[in-house]
């Protein structure tokens, strides 16, 4: 008894607890337990915003939505992840099985028909394919800490809003300096090898891309470009940079203006209903003086305005950019009739039909001087190749 009393009174004299049994905790996280983690990532953007991730929304954001799409499309992983779905974000639909006739209709591999025929016509063999010399694969980067600090800028201008995700559309936008994001990861196109024709006739040539993993490729700008129409991003260019002159901005050039878009906060039903419907227009003075009265002007009508995009404009003719724009966007010119505080109709000229994202891209092409080759299809919301039509019309 004198010894189960002593060890009593030391096991109740250990005021830091050294005495105290805990269970060996592991080093690190297994397959599975990283699988919970990545979606519960994905639950937390859906409990704080009330939606679940956008293609359209920003850097993490997307990011996320690449991740909840790859899981949907990952039968085995939406059904380990069932019991964490509180939101239904997985929509994991099981195929009740309860008779022969749910078997039959469930055999979509084919296995069950009864077409003798079938299994000696070979309709799904793979063709021949020549396998090309050299294949690019990733590796770490070991220069990385050059290109870090690259990386992390784009990720903050992501943030803050100076540059935008645009969904991709031309591999001729793949060029040097240039920002991407695929399959949810950032890179940036250091290098650009010599361009010429493969043994198909189309152009194409080496890349050096560097990654925000810290890994490199030296894959073909074609290979890219494929991969990034599948399940990637172009990063626009810095709001800033992007009406520079082409050789940079110094102290001895001139800010002439600005060009910009605005977005419309009439409660007009009929604006409201006009989903892309932009201001495009030009300033001397600061954008915000210029909409300062704009409740009371016809040309922004008659109601305020919210600023989406605004381009610094150096050593060129801002008037003749917007004229050119105004042009190019002609065909989708809202068409309404406005009344100033006095009753004079007045039939604004300036308010387009264009999502954000085309108006930024037909900018880049007049300043490339490529604005020739493109037309603006109103219907479908984009900008397309005159030659493409042209061929088709042949």
């Amino acid at each position: 008894m004198d010894k189960q009393k002593k060890l009593k009174e030391i096991f109740e004299n250990d005021p830091l607890g050294l005495l105290n049994i805990k269970p060996a905790s592991t080093p690190a996280k297994n397959e599975d337990e990283r699988l919970v983690a990545s979606f519960q990532e994905i639950n937390e953007f859906y409990k704080t915003h009330n939606r679940e991730p956008e293609l359209g929304g920003e850097i993490l954001e997307y990011m996320l939505y690449c991740r909840l799409k790859g899981l949907r499309e990952d039968e085995s992983k939406s059904i380990a992840l069932e019991a964490e779905d509180k939101y239904g974000l997985l929509k994991v639909e099981k195929k009740e099985i309860n008779s022969l006739d749910d078997i039959l209709k469930d055999d979509t591999l084919g296995i069950l028909d009864s077409n003798v025929e079938d299994i000696f016509d070979l309709k799904h063999v793979p063709k021949e394919t020549t396998m090309p010399d050299y294949v690019a694969s990733r590796k770490p980067c070991k220069d990385f800490q050059s290109f870090e600090h690259l990386l992390k800028q784009c990720q903050t201008d992501l943030t803050e809003g100076k540059r935008r995700l645009h969904p991709f559309k031309n591999e001729q936008q793949i060029e040097k300096g240039y920002f991407f994001v695929l399959k949810g990861v950032l890179l940036y196109v250091a290098e650009v090898g010599e361009k010429k024709p493969d043994e198909n006739g189309k152009v194409n040539a080496r890349l050096r891309c560097i990654f925000e993993n810290g890994t490199e490729s030296d894959m073909l700008l074609r290979s890219l470009a494929a991969e990034l129409y599948k399940n990637g991003r172009r990063v626009t260019e810095h709001e800033d940079k992007l009406l520079n002159d082409i050789k940079g901005i110094s102290q001895d050039d001139k800010e002439v203006g600005f060009i910009y878009a605005l977005k419309s906060k009439s409660k007009d039903d009929k604006l409201l209903t006009i989903r892309h419907l932009y201001k495009i227009g030009y300033s001397k003075i600061s954008v915000e003086e210029r909409i300062r009265d704009a409740e009371s002007d016809p040309t922004f009508l008659m109601a305020p305005v919210s600023v989406v995009a605004v381009f610094q404009c150096y050593n060129m003719n801002p008037q003749k950019l917007e004229q050119l724009l105004h042009n190019f966007f002609g065909n989708s010119c809202l068409n309404i009739d406005v009344f100033d505080k006095n009753g004079s109709r007045h039939i604004p000229r300036e308010w387009f039909i264009a999502p954000l994202s085309v108006i930024e891209d037909a900018i880049q092409f007049i300043i490339s001087g490529e604005i020739i080759d493109y037309m603006y299809d109103p219907i479908r919301q984009e900008i397309i190749n005159r030659n493409t039509i042209n061929e088709q019309l042949i």
